[in-house]
Parts: structure tokens; C-alpha cells; sequence
């Protein structure tokens, strides 16, 4: 795709990191047109110079489209409903690339369409969560075609520090899978270990300091400890679509005849959060489970 910075680009969901991203590329020079079924969710990216419009019209409008969705649902909607969708209204030579965490099975049907349809489509799921889109570091694990991959790249460097190609269709989400995989028990690792070192007597931020530059050291102790201590248990991103991947993790795993004892202890614990209706809470509310099952009220 010559003159990639000329072309028009078009993103679906702005939600907690997908703002963060479309400003990257608004401060890049990039034209951009976004939707998001709750529009005041754009306000502030149409006052920074996009432009709002309809999925049908984003897919007829634009050269590269980008989905940041919520649920796999949402995803096969978006590409395929027959009124809408991109997949029946997407240019010829267009690129759409979905950086929804949402299973391989679907990134592979939507691939197939698209290429049908002489579209490139690249699933393209994202770690980092909302400091990591706000900074421009995330990390994105892409499944694809090696052909337009470095044009899709140059976009994607906006708001990343990390690109990698890492197979075909689906590949980007098995890869998300395994980075969810041990996120989730890193997770279980920070809150319990947390929540000794405040039974112990320790002070948790002495601590946090101290194990976050040895041999503990992790995104999540050295980002979400802090938080945790602060009581500030607002979505980086959120514990439904945590508990959504690790589901996605759980199937894919049966699949291939794993038994992943860890993963589904981590969803158990993550069961009490859905439970008690926090599901809108970031993933280090798992902390708040722990407390709850060993009757800490702090």
C-alpha cells in the first residue's frame, strides 16, 4: 500500500485503550474517522480533528480499518452483519486489522472472507493495558499475511513498542492466549503475595520497591501493586474481558487436550468478582476476592 501515512484510517471502539491509541495517531498526522456504540465515547477524539462515522460508512470510506471491541460477538458482528458489516463493504486493497482480544477460530473466518473480498486482515491483540496504550508501549501479536505486514506495522508503531508477526490467521490470538495465560497466574502471585505481606506487618510499599527490582519483578507488581495499595481498583482493563479471554484459554486449551490447572483456579478466584457484581473493575481487583475469602475488610 504506497504513501501508507496518505491513507485513510478508520477505528470501531474507543473504549479504555482504544482512545488512548486513536490519539497517537491523531497526534501523528494520521486522518482518522471513528464509531463507538456509545458516542460520547468520541467526543473528545472528533474535538482533537476525527471525524464520526457509521461502521457501513467507515468500511466504504476508509484504507485501513481497525476494530478494538470487547467480546468475540461484537467482532463477528462488525465483519459480518449483513446491513453494516466491513467485510461486505471494505474497498478492494483495504487492510482490516482487529486488535480485539476474541478467539482464532474467528480470526481465521474473518481472514478468509476478507480475502475473498481482496482484503488483507491481520488479527492483532494487544498487551499493556491502559498505561500501555496511553504511553505508546504496547505489545501487539499479530496473525496474518506476510504481504502488507509492514505497512500495517508502520501504523501500529504509533502506539507500540513491540510488533510481531508471529503466524497465520489466528496466530496473534493463540499468542494473546498464552500471554493471558500467565498474566493470570502472575496476578494471583501479586495479590497474595500483598496480602501476606500486609498480615505479616510489612509495609506493602517497602515492599513493592524492594521485590519489584529482583527476582518478583512484573508489570503487574510494579504497575497494579501501587494501585492496589491505593485502593484504586479502576479498569486498566477490565475483569470481564479478562475472565472472557481466560475462557477463550480454557476452551482453546481442551481443544489441544491441555489441562491447565492454574488457569482455572485463576478463573475461580475471578468468579467472586463477577459474582459480586464488579466485573467492570481492573484485573487487580483480585485482590478484593482474596480479601473477601480470607474475611479481611480493609
Amino acid at each position: 500500500m504506497e504513501n501508507i501515512k496518505s491513507k485513510l484510517i478508520g477505528w470501531i471502539g474507543t473504549g479504555v485503550m482504544g482512545k488512548s491509541m486513536c490519539k497517537h495517531l491523531l497526534k501523528s498526522g494520521h486522518k482518522l474517522f471513528v464509531y463507538n456504540r456509545t458516542t460520547s465515547k468520541t467526543d473528545d477524539l472528533v474535538q482533537l480533528g476525527a471525524k464520526f462515522l457509521e461502521p457501513k460508512e467507515i468500511g466504504k470510506t476508509c484504507d485501513i480499518v481497525f476494530m478494538m471491541l470487547g467480546y468475540p460477538k461484537d467482532v463477528e458482528e462488525i465483519a459480518f452483519n449483513s446491513e453494516y458489516g466491513l467485510i461486505h463493504h471494505m474497498k478492494p486493497g483495504s487492510y482490516l486489522i482487529d486488535h480485539t482480544t476474541s478467539s482464532p477460530d474467528l480470526a481465521e473466518k474473518i481472514f478468509n472472507a476478507a480475502k475473498e473480498r481482496n482484503i488483507s486482515s491481520w488479527d492483532a491483540p494487544v498487551s499493556g493495558g491502559d498505561i500501555g496504550a496511553r504511553d505508546g508501549k504496547l505489545v501487539v501479536m499479530v496473525g496474518g499475511p506476510n504481504e502488507g505486514f509492514e505497512d500495517a506495522k508502520s501504523i501500529m508503531q504509533t502506539y507500540s513498542s513491540k510488533i510481531s508477526l508471529m503466524g497465520t490467521a489466528g496466530k496473534g490470538q493463540h499468542t494473546k492466549m498464552t500471554n493471558q495465560i500467565i498474566l493470570s497466574s502472575n496476578m494471583v502471585g501479586v495479590c497474595e503475595g500483598l496480602l501476606y505481606a500486609y498480615k505479616a506487618g510489612l509495609n506493602q510499599t517497602a515492599v513493592i520497591e524492594l521485590l519489584g527490582g529482583g527476582a518478583a519483578s512484573s508489570f503487574s507488581l510494579n504497575n497494579l501493586g501501587p494501585r492496589i495499595l491505593r485502593r484504586d481498583f479502576e479498569p486498566g482493563f477490565y475483569v470481564e474481558h479478562f475472565v472472557k479471554d481466560m475462557d477463550i484459554a480454557l476452551s482453546e486449551s481442551d481443544k489441544m487436550g491441555l489441562n491447565l490447572q492454574g488457569l482455572k483456579l485463576v478463573r475461580s478466584l475471578y468468579q467472586i468478582m463477577i459474582d459480586d457484581n464488579l466485573g467492570k473493575k481492573g484485573t487487580q481487583g483480585l485482590y478484593l476476592a482474596l480479601e473477601k475469602l480470607n474475611g479481611i475488610n480493609c
